[in-house]
């Protein structure tokens, strides 16, 4: 099935949440073309959907966690890997409560959903996240290797002091069959000790021998296994639902030796950062004129070579000496000024929001208000600065986004911004 995928129809799932214990009820509903994968808590008034990528995460203790620690979703891991398994690319996810629910403590019952809800091919291109080059990653006890490839194919090594688990490996080709067979059915695990420590921080309350693989010092506690490695293989599959957190489709050979959730979202982040997308969505000055209102010498964007739907967007400025503030902005030692770094980054996200109207010509983007402003390192002639903003809320004609300013791979700003699309 060629082109952005989603599903035909809603399906629903109720379960009990690993760390909350509470019940909740997951909806996979369609997505139109490029709105890419995102969460909703639908049993809180007014919640905007959180995008399912790395910039949402805020915790990775034991789970992964997107958007707000009061109103996000915990353990999403398992969803997500069911979502790239099948290679989805729009896809709306209700949550009427705190946590993805944990069933069997496997991804099997998120594939079978999406299975049951069948596939549909939407309008437009995947976007791939292809690495021209090895890229290397650590995280504290965690390594990663990324070489470039044809599809995705994922080789992982655990090590663990226990008599049932010592050191495994595993290589697995994903699409959907070899998931199916080789992954899906591979549960979470823990260890009989670390209970009581892991109940006095809040987590695991929902926790039982029905829903993970619990070890004791010498064996198995109430279960059998699915494989002898069915301890690598969820690793394996806990690293596939982190790097879904990429919003499109990894073509690489990923090498994980001791993956975490922290370390596989630092690899997510890096990739994102880093790695040239297929299918890019590309406007030049002209098109660029075309939306924003902006002119010489206040007009501060250069290019733009990705949009995302309404989500993400990614525009450049080059600067160059022939910039007009360089000759009162420190003469003999240009930087360029921090304030029109911030200009140019909500510059990049007035054009994510005015192209997407039928008649921007007719509308005007105003700033409302900036928060996190920080600047990292300076910029000065020679530099080009990648401005990457995404959309984190939508309310209405209000829009709040996040942006970050790179040079070189490296961050030089980065700022939280609200936004206003207004008529003229």
């Amino acid at each position: 099935m060629g082109g952005r995928r989603s599903v035909a129809r809603q399906v629903s799932l109720s379960g009990v949440g690993l760390h909350t214990g509470r019940t909740t009820t997951l909806t996979f509903r369609p997505a139109g073309s490029g709105a890419g994968v995102a969460f909703r808590r639908s049993d809180l008034s007014g919640h905007q959907s959180i995008p399912a990528t790395v910039e949402n995460v805020v915790l990775t203790d034991r789970r992964t966690t997107l958007g707000n620690v009061e109103d996000g979703v915990q353990t999403v891991e398992h969803v997500l890997a069911a979502v790239a398994a099948h290679q989805i690319d729009d896809l709306l996810i209700e949550v009427d409560g705190p946590e993805a629910p944990i069933f069997d403590g496997s991804a099997r019952p998120y594939f079978q959903a999406l299975r049951d809800a069948g596939l549909s091919t939407v309008a437009g291109e995947p976007r791939y996240y292809r690495p021209g080059a090895t890229v290397t990653v650590r995280e504290a006890d965690a390594t990663y290797v990324v070489s470039p490839a044809s599809g995705l194919r994922l080789t992982v090594t655990i090590e663990w002091a226990h008599p049932l688990i010592g050191r495994q490996s595993g290589s697995y080709d994903v699409a959907p069959e070899v998931f199916d067979r080789e992954l899906a059915g591979a549960r979470t695990f823990g260890f009989e000790q670390e209970i009581a420590g892991l109940r006095a921080e809040g987590l695991i309350r929902g926790g039982g021998l029905s829903n993970a693989i619990v070890l004791s010092p010498t064996g198995l506690i109430g279960t059998e296994l699915h494989w002898p490695d069915e301890f690598v293989r969820h690793k394996a599959v806990d690293l596939l639902g982190d790097l879904a957190l990429l919003g499109g489709r990894l073509d690489a050979d990923v090498t994980a030796f001791r993956p975490s959730h922290a370390g596989n979202v630092a690899l997510a982040r890096t990739l994102r950062r880093t790695t040239p997308t297929g299918a890019p969505t590309a406007m030049g000055i002209e098109e660029i004129l075309k939306v924003l209102p902006h002119r010489y010498p206040m007009l501060l964007v250069d290019r733009i070579l990705e949009v995302q739907g309404t989500q993400r967007i990614v525009g450049i400025k080059n600067v160059t000496i022939n910039e007009p503030f360089f000759q009162g902005h420190f003469p003999g030692h240009p930087v360029m000024p921090g304030v029109l770094i911030v200009e140019a980054m909500a510059q990049v996200g007035g054009v994510l929001l005015m192209s997407t109207l039928e008649r921007p010509q007719d509308s005007v983007v105003y700033f409302m208000s900036i928060d996190g402003v920080k600047f990292r390192r300076p910029v000065v002639p020679g530099d080009q600065i990648r401005f990457e903003v995404e959309t984190v809320q939508v309310r209405g004609k209000t829009v709040k986004m996040r942006g970050v300013g790179l040079v070189e791979g490296k961050v030089a700003a980065e700022a939280e911004f609200m936004a206003m699309i207004a008529e003229r």
